[in-house]
Formats: C-alpha cells, structure tokens, sequence
C-alpha cells in the first residue's frame, strides 16, 4: 500500500494499493486495519455508504458538527472529483480545500478525517463506497455552499446538477466550525 499526502493537509492521504493483475482481471486487498492505524490510530469503522451518481452531478459539501465521521472513500465503478475543506477552526489550513480524483481504474481510496466537509462532483457514472468512523447524525449536518467565492473551489462544470438540500448551503464564512482541539 502506498499512501501519500492530499496536498496541503497533514492528516488527509491517498491510499493506492498494489493490484496483482493478469488475463482473469485483478486481485488488490480494498481495506487492511493496519493501513488505518499507520495514519489514524485508535479509528474503526461503524457505518458503511454506497452512492451511486450519475455523471454531472454534485453531492455535498457535507459535515456533521456531532458525531463527525472519518471518511475513507472509494469509486468501485466510474470517476470522481473529489473534494475536502477544513473546518477546524484552529488548524493551520481551516477554510482550505483540496481536491483528488478517485476512479475504478486507478483503485485510489481518499481518507477524510473528522472535523473537513466533504463532497465529489461525478466525472463518470459512478459508484461510491465510504466507510464512516461514526454514524450518520441527521440533526448536526451542515452543508457549505459547493460555488462559495471565498472558498473558489475550482470544480468542472459551472452548472453541476446538485441536490435541493445542497442548493440551500451556506457560505464557508457564515458556517459553523468545528472549535474542539480533538479533531486536530
């Protein structure tokens, strides 16, 4: 496995694994407990999420200020863009945002730490798992504004298809962050 840094952020990685293919297709081990250890001790999964979208479409930016879930995703079919902003207010990147493209073909997965909004916009028809550090809490999710100027995420389609419930996000500077030193 080899995991490497989502840019800027300390905390967010790429994970690529190593895949064993020949005529039959391929073999590649999806998750390993000790790959989470290496870059989040102590997290364990309780919730597994699969979406499916079709290309054009744009899901998020979503948080939860209870309960904030570790993400680790991956594309099982199709191609996304997939991006991160941090929301803790006392980190050295809070309010910056990165994106990585996570496909079927390159097999990358993105692991997402508690305390960042997270979304993707759909290059591909795609098919997305996620594996989450604690459960959905429906009362304490916020969405961001996926077009906010101030944070000029720079997505690939202007007029993405996108969700009535994330048309209505808020700006990045009317939002509410994540204060606890924990997520850090």
């Amino acid at each position: 496995m080899q995991i490497t840094r989502a840019g800027r952020f300390a905390d967010v990685y790429v994970l690529t694994p190593p895949v064993y293919s020949d005529e039959r297709g391929f073999f590649m081990e999806s998750f390993r407990a000790s790959w989470l250890h290496d870059i989040a001790p102590g997290v364990q999964f309780v919730q597994d999420n699969h979406s499916f979208s079709h290309a054009g479409v744009l899901r998020g930016l979503h948080y939860q200020l209870q309960q904030p879930q570790g993400k680790l995703v991956r594309v099982m079919r199709g191609r996304i863009l997939d991006v991160v902003v941090d929301m803790r207010a006392a980190s050295p990147t809070f309010g910056q945002w990165e994106r990585v493209e996570l496909s079927a073909a390159n097999r990358c997965q993105l692991w997402i730490p508690p305390g960042y909004a997270h979304g993707f916009y759909t290059l591909e028809d795609a098919d997305c798992l996620y594996r989450c550090s604690d459960y959905y809490h429906a009362a304490s999710e916020r969405v961001l504004r996926w077009d906010d100027p101030q944070l000029a995420i720079q997505w690939p389609a202007a007029q993405p298809l996108v969700s009535a419930k994330d048309q209505q996000g808020v700006a990045f500077a009317e939002a509410d962050y994540f204060t606890e030193p924990g997520l850090l």
